[in-house]
Order: C-alpha cells, then structure tokens, then sequence
C-alpha cells in the first residue's frame, strides 16, 4: 500500500466525491476548511445538498462533460484557487469529481514561457 502521508500534510484543500455527487474523501486541511459545515461529518454527504441550483448545474455539466471548472475566489480576506476536475474510473467513465483550493498570496508572479 502506498504511503499517502503526504495527502494530510499539503496545505491545500483536497476533496473528493463518487459520481453521485457524495464525498468520498477529503483531507484534513479541507476539514478544517469545511469545518463550519461539519469538517469530516460531510463524507457521505452530497455536494447538492451543500450548494445553490447555478452551483449544482455547474457540478452536473462536469460530471456530463467530464470537464474542469477553474476560477479564483476571495472569502475571508483569503484569494484562493479553486480547481475542480473529474476523476475517471478504468472504464473512461467519470468515476466523481476532484477539488483543490489553493491559498494565493496577494500578489503573485506569472511567467509567459511561450
């Protein structure tokens, strides 16, 4: 079995769901982000119970399109990178969906490598 320690220790926001839209798994800096709504008490919850009709048909058309919706937020006075992306099981199906949110500093470098 692999050693997934790492999983735990990164200081991003990991969660996963099933095609159902049910968490699956999340790690522990996304329990502590989620910890208002109920920290690890959401495994086995559903995403549609947890957000607004736009948000649920946004979750739908990713796990209709097996596509990626990725955008910045700021909440808390905190910007952040919200990355969220199938998963795909052997078959090719898409087996749920993935999110990072990463923490962004106020101002941040970007480098064109074209």
């Amino acid at each position: 079995m692999e050693n997934h320690e790492w999983i735990e220790s990164i200081g991003i926001s990991i969660m996963a769901t099933n095609a159902r839209g049910e968490i699956i798994d999340m790690n522990a800096f996304a329990a502590e982000t989620f910890q208002s709504d109920g920290g690890k008490e959401l495994l086995g919850k559903n995403l549609a119970d947890c957000h607004s009709l736009r948000s649920n048909e946004i979750i739908e058309r990713l796990m209709r399109e097996g596509a990626a919706n990725i955008y910045t937020i700021q909440k808390k006075g905190k910007k952040k990178l919200i990355c969220q992306v199938p998963w795909f099981k052997q078959d090719g199906g898409v087996g749920g969906l993935v999110e990072l949110s990463i923490p962004l500093p106020e101002e941040m470098p970007h480098f064109n490598r074209d």
